[in-house]
């Protein structure tokens, strides 16, 4: 494994999902209500629309299924250019990968820049700032991210498994 091309492919990776969550999230935070947590989409829904905002919502599927889906192809192609050409290498390679960005995810973007930027936070609930710095729950949820990740490292070893 060529350990350079691991750290700069995944500092890419780490842009990469950084503006595939900000982009949306700056556009429109109520994209996202399904990573919120529920005090805040409940004073959110007091003045707006109830809409789906379950995790395993149908729109929250449809968005994480083809996210998963591009991550399977992107990281594919990624632990390829860094050696990996067999099962347990890309998986991995593809999981460290996943792990870094999930850490980066919870202490960066959800300690850091969710509890404390008003732009991203949902209309009506600027004021909710207890609410928005919950570590616990995004906590949680980063281990729930760990779990959930192995589904597209292990997809992508045996792509890598296939081709290699």
């Amino acid at each position: 494994m060529n350990i350079s091309l691991f750290i700069i492919e995944t500092v890419i990776m780490t842009i990469v999902f950084t503006f595939m969550i900000m982009i949306p999230l700056c556009k429109n935070p109520v994209w996202w209500i399904h990573d919120f947590p529920e005090d805040i989409q409940e004073e959110y829904f007091r003045t707006h629309e109830r809409i789906p905002a379950a995790p395993l919502s149908k729109p929250a599927l449809i968005k994480k299924a083809f996210a998963i889906v591009l991550v399977i192809m992107f990281m594919s192609a990624l632990v390829w250019s860094c050696g990996a050409r067999n099962f347990a290498g890309a998986f991995l390679i593809s999981f460290a990968m996943w792990l870094i960005i999930d850490w980066y995810d919870c202490f960066i973007l959800d300690w850091v820049l969710f509890a404390n930027v008003k732009k991203i936070r949902l209309p009506g609930t600027e004021h909710m700032d207890k609410e928005y710095h919950q570590k616990k729950y995004h906590f949680v949820h980063s281990i729930v991210g760990m779990a959930v990740g192995l589904i597209p490292c292990l997809l992508t070893g045996v792509v890598i498994q296939i081709v290699g």
